[in-house]
This record gives C-alpha cells, sequence and structure tokens, in this order.
C-alpha cells in the first residue's frame, strides 16, 4: 500500500521533531521532506535542482520567523504541486484563518492538537477535509463582516446620490403620502412634487417611486435622516 507523503513547513525545531516522530508512527504515511524557513520552501518549489519528493499533503506552519508567511507560501505550494494544504498554527486568529483559506488551504490544525493531525492528514488526501466548527465560524464572521462592509459602501453611494429634500420625498412616499398629500405638506407644486420624482428616478435607474423608496428604506437611509434631524 502507498503512503501519503507529507511535507512539514515547522520553524521551531521541537515540534517539527515531535511531528515528524508522531506521524511517521502511522503506517499510512511518511514524512518525506521538512523546512523551517520560507525561503527553503521557495527554492523547492521554484529550483527542480532543489525540489524534494513530491507531497500529497502539506502541514504549513502559519508564522514562520514571527510573520505570516505560511499564508502566500500556502498559496504557492498549492499552485506548484497540486498538494493540499493544512494550516498549522498555536493562535486562533480570525484574519489568519481567513486568509489561508482565500490563499487556497483546505483545513486549519491547532498544534495542541496534534493527535488529530493523522485523521485531518487522511480526509485532505482524500479531498474530503471539513471544516472544523471554529474555523467556520470565524468564517462565517468574516463574511458578514464583508458583507456589512459591501452594504454600508451601497448605502453612502445611494446617500451620495441624492439630496435631502430628495430623501425627505422618498421617506414620504414610504410613509404612504400620495404626490398631492406631499406637495400640500411640503408646501409645493405637484409639478415640483412631479420633477423631484423623475429626478430620483433618473438618478437611481428605477422605474417608480415606490421602488426607489423601498430602495432607500433597506440602505437604512430614512434611519440616518431621523437620526440626523433629531441631533439638530
Amino acid at each position: 500500500m502507498s503512503k501519503i507523503r507529507v511535507w512539514i513547513v515547522e520553524d521551531d525545531p521541537d515540534w517539527l521533531r515531535g511531528l515528524v516522530a508522531y506521524l511517521n508512527k502511522e503506517q499510512d504515511m511518511e514524512v518525506v521532506w521538512t523546512a523551517d524557513r520560507a525561503e527553503i520552501v521557495r527554492l523547492a518549489l521554484s529550483d527542480d535542482q532543489h525540489a524534494p519528493l513530491p507531497a500529497d499533503v502539506i502541514l504549513m506552519d502559519i508564522m514562520l520567523d514571527g510573520r505570516p508567511e505560511g499564508v502566500m507560501l500556502a498559496e504557492e505550494a498549492a499552485s506548484a504541486t497540486g498538494s493540499r494544504v493544512i494550516m498549522l498554527t498555536s493562535m486562533e486568529e480570525k484574519e489568519l484563518i481567513f486568509r489561508s483559506f482565500q490563499a487556497g488551504a483546505i483545513d486549519y490544525q491547532i498544534k495542541s492538537d496534534f493527535e488529530a493531525l493523522p485523521a485531518a492528514v487522511r480526509s485532505a488526501y482524500r479531498k474530503q477535509s471539513p471544516i472544523n466548527a471554529a474555523v467556520a465560524e470565524r468564517m462565517r464572521e468574516e463574511f458578514r463582516r464583508l458583507k456589512q462592509l459591501e452594504r454600508e459602501f451601497e448605502a453612502k453611494k445611494l446617500h451620495d446620490l441624492i439630496t435631502p429634500s430628495e430623501l425627505q420625498l422618498l421617506d414620504l412616499i414610504d410613509q404612504g403620502y400620495t404626490q398631492p398629500q406631499i406637495a400640500d405638506k411640503l408646501v409645493v407644486s405637484i409639478r415640483t412634487v412631479k420633477n423631484h420624482v423623475n429626478h430620483i428616478l433618473k438618478k437611481l435607474n428605477l422605474p417608480g417611486s415606490r421602488e426607489a423608496a423601498n430602495k432607500a428604506k433597506e440602505m437604512g437611509l430614512f434611519q440616518k435622516q431621523n437620526d440626523n434631524d433629531s441631533t439638530k
């Protein structure tokens, strides 16, 4: 039976020796190469003369020489070798977890939970690595953060397009006022209201005033307008 070939990239010599010894006890896997610096890995990936035996799975320490070099190396190694990359760390850092998966890693393991590594290596080899619960939650948090940033950007873009008076008009439309009622309330002509509505629709590229009002409401602009009014 062929063994799963494993690379380990780890800059702590004690951890490196321990991981090699621990994984080599498994009958179905073998550590075929190790490195303790990013430069060694990059040389191995770029120079055939220094190329080690190919790996099926790479255990990649996120922090090398005090920097998150492993994140960049994960992308380079996965692209150059086609190996499945498992990130190793002693930390649980939200940003680094997310960046590791963006870089092409398929799993993430805490070093202190080394007893789980053999199963993680087998799962990675079979391309069946589940994302553990802690990682999944941190990824969900990051996606929520990015979604909120996107929403805030869209809201600002919309807010910059329309004037405070136009926003007030949309707020009244959202409250159910008709155009004649809006004209009476704002003490303007119905023609002025219609012109404002047409101007808004052209700006937002929407078919009707109700859609424009809904869009502003979804973006939370009415709440911001009310908050601003209350502080005056």
